[in-house]
């Protein structure tokens, strides 16, 4: 290549600052634009942690340091497969990396599982945190409730279900999700995973955070607290493991105290139907499970009823098909070798790659994506020096191009408006921050 490497990112979240930050860190002379459908960055930082975990939103100030480098743009409220597609990206660019994420809801094939008063943990939290493309009020009408999994988001959802939401009122939550967890009547939240303790999902640190609020009692109920031998192997094995075992059988025997709302830790129950005969949630039946010696589970035909009124799955989260690229449906994943994309002959597409939970779905924590981002920009530069340059050469024809489409793009300088505007009506409320909703409000003020 007799010029300067020129690299598209679609999506500017972890994954694909990440990739921009190795990029532009790398020996090679490189410049990179980020393309995200959001007028702002940091995609699931913003959109997809709960807003009560300063700690994680703290990964922002790293994130913004990489925004900020000279050889790196931003061009936000830009959505890939509408304002623009493949084939123009390939016109201005060596080479495109795609890590849009997942934000979609994996199904759960259930009896009753679309009935009224049966959510997605993926659109609830897009609620919670602010998403301008989901609506502004949710049906928060039930006393008691049902959360089926137990990963991290599965805790989250259950957590802010059950707090006050004067509790959460120092955190960024817009006014409209305030409001709305206000005037919930929740006393009850019921967690149920269907196989042991030992094979729980969630971290330590999302686990013991459940205990923190003055309001909510975690109760974990005893008669799940069981381990077989792949439990107990894997608690000597993993630390992680061992911690939140400590944890869930210290809170089994501890008395239960008077806190005005519960949160409940069920273990070997799993769901077999949302209950509901005239069309709304009425229960969730589940099955008692044994464990089997191995780390499975069998069901022993013992079931139980529970009342609840409503039910979140949060069973994990499925990537979007995007335009142009082979798409693995049943992983949710894009198909590749090392971040390359692969056709459907399983070769490698000429100057296209994936980083991210697009690229291997959606486990791990948020800082697991550097070593998928490490992966893929190997590849790609072990790639450059046969990339066919791009046709159009001038970096400011991205520019020209989304004016002349009358595209209202955002930029890194306008991200920086919308952030002092957001702490300006924090300021105003005595918090840190008030996050803005509505994407013509956020797009406005970035371009002001």
């Amino acid at each position: 290549m007799t010029r300067s490497l020129r690299v598209a990112v679609v999506g500017a979240g972890p994954a694909g600052i990440y990739a921009a930050d190795i990029l532009t860190k790398s020996d090679a002379d490189v410049s990179v634009d980020l393309f995200e459908r959001m007028p702002a960055p940091y995609g699931l930082i913003r959109y997809g942690v709960a807003p009560d975990h300063p700690r994680i939103k703290g990964i922002v100030t790293a994130l913004q340091r990489v925004l900020d480098r000279p050889e790196i743009r931003f061009f936000g409220n830009v959505e890939y497969g509408v304002d623009l597609k493949l084939d123009d990206l390939r016109q201005l660019y060596d080479a495109v990396i795609f890590s849009t994420g997942a934000e979609k809801d994996r199904a759960l094939d259930l009896p009753g599982i679309d009935l009224d008063g049966s959510y997605g943990a993926a659109d609830f939290v897009s609620w919670y945190d602010g998403h301008p493309d989901v609506p502004r009020d949710w049906p928060l009408t039930a006393s008691q409730v049902a959360v089926l999994g137990v990963g991290n988001v599965a805790l989250d959802v259950a957590r802010i279900l059950a707090k006050t939401a004067d509790e959460l009122l120092v955190t960024e939550i817009p006014d409209n999700v305030y409001q709305g967890l206000k005037a919930s009547p929740v006393t009850d939240v019921h967690v149920f995973g269907r196989r042991g303790p030992a094979q729980a999902k969630f971290t330590p640190l999302e686990l013991r955070e459940l205990d923190h609020s003055p309001n909510v009692e975690v109760i974990v109920h005893p008669e799940g607290i069981d381990f077989c031998a792949a439990s107990m192997a894997s608690i000597r094995s993993n630390k992680q493991v061992e911690m939140v075992v400590k944890t869930l059988q210290e809170w089994a025997i501890r008395d239960v105290g008077d806190r005005p709302r519960r949160l409940h830790l069920h273990f070997l129950e799993a769901p077999v139907e949302v209950l509901g005969p005239d069309g709304s949630v009425t229960g969730l039946r589940t099955e008692r499970m044994r464990l089997t010696g191995d780390g499975g589970v069998e069901g022993t035909g013992e079931f139980t009823d529970w009342p609840v009124q409503s039910v979140y799955r949060a069973v994990g989260y499925l990537s979007t098909h995007l335009a142009g690229l082979p798409f693995d449906h049943t992983s949710g994943t894009v198909p590749h070798q090392a971040g390359r994309v692969l056709d459907l002959d399983d070769q490698a597409i000429t100057g296209v790659y994936v980083t991210g939970w697009i690229k291997r779905g959606p486990i791990g924590l948020i800082g697991h994506t550097k070593g998928d981002a490490l992966e893929t920009v190997t590849s790609l530069l072990a790639d450059a020096p046969n990339l066919p340059e791009a046709p159009v050469a001038d970096p400011d024809a991205v520019v020209r191009f989304l004016e002349q489409r009358a595209i209202p793009f955002t930029t890194v300088d306008g991200w920086r408006k919308l952030d002092a505007h957001e702490i300006a009506l924090g300021v105003e409320q005595g918090r840190d921050r008030v996050k803005v909703v509505d994407r013509a409000t956020m797009t406005d003020v970035s371009r002001a």
